[in-house]
């Protein structure tokens, strides 16, 4: 059944207002007609309604919701990833299959060793193109809430963003060479649910020595990933599967 993701506002007493470019899915793309039931979910309270189509105008598709779901499709803690800047529609695969995977949001930021460079210009239609696969793919997996992805922050605003959580980790390649194998999995171990955790992640060259120094001094530990080298749009998804299977599947 198609899933549409609406704002707390567009929720009244029984009924539910659909606007925007989800009017134009539903009408022209999905051929939709009154009479015909769809999910609404809201990412502020995480709720799903089954509703039915009541009324079909030029702008809006009113909705009279028929009862609310109780299915928990979240991973039970809060997941970040934020990754170093990388080349061509890399993040773009990250926040798509992420989603999917179930992260809570995504924070690009500028690497030491990002070829990409942030253009601010440019910056804004990037920012919404990046939203709207993370809310395409909320839809397509069936998640009860839109993973925010950010505007590209330094390392410094990384940092500052962090201090929230309850785990902070890091992936580390030199941790891998050296034959670090438990840091990972003994912070799965540890968590529970209704924590949080921070991940980050290197652009293709890997983070910068100065980089990896000063997240630890900000409580990140550094975790190698396996004894394989991964890609960087690779390691977000091998860590929030591993998270999941820990959660959702042990």
């Amino acid at each position: 059944m198609q899933r549409y993701f609406i704002d707390s506002n567009q929720i009244d007493e029984s009924s539910i207002t659909i606007t925007g470019e989800d009017v134009h899915h539903i009408v022209r793309v999905m051929r939709m007609n009154e009479d015909d039931q769809l999910l609404c979910s809201c990412s502020e309270t995480r709720q799903t309604a089954l509703c039915k189509i009541a009324e079909i105008t030029n702008d809006m598709v009113v909705t009279d919701i028929v009862e609310w779901i109780k299915a928990e499709t979240e991973i039970p803690v809060r997941v970040t990833i934020a990754n170093g800047l990388p080349k061509g529609d890399k993040l773009e695969l990250v926040i798509q299959k992420g989603t999917e995977l179930g992260a809570e949001s995504f924070i690009p930021f500028n690497a030491a060793r990002s070829i990409v460079k942030w253009d601010e210009k440019k910056g804004k239609k990037k920012v919404e193109r990046w939203n709207k696969i993370a809310k395409e793919a909320a839809e397509q997996s069936h998640r009860s809430m839109v993973p925010v992805v950010e505007e590209p922050a330094t390392l410094a605003q990384l940092l500052e963003k962090s201090r929230d959580y309850t785990y902070k980790i890091v992936a580390y390649e030199e941790s891998a060479k050296e034959g670090e194998s438990s840091a990972f999995a003994n912070t799965l171990k540890n968590m529970k649910p209704g924590e949080s955790i921070f991940c980050v992640f290197g652009p293709e060259g890997g983070l910068a020595e100065k980089e990896i120094d000063k997240l630890v001094e900000h409580g990140f530990v550094p975790c190698a990933l396996g004894p394989r080298i991964l890609r960087t749009e690779t390691a977000p998804l091998y860590v929030l599967a591993a998270i999941s299977y820990h959660f959702e599947l042990m």
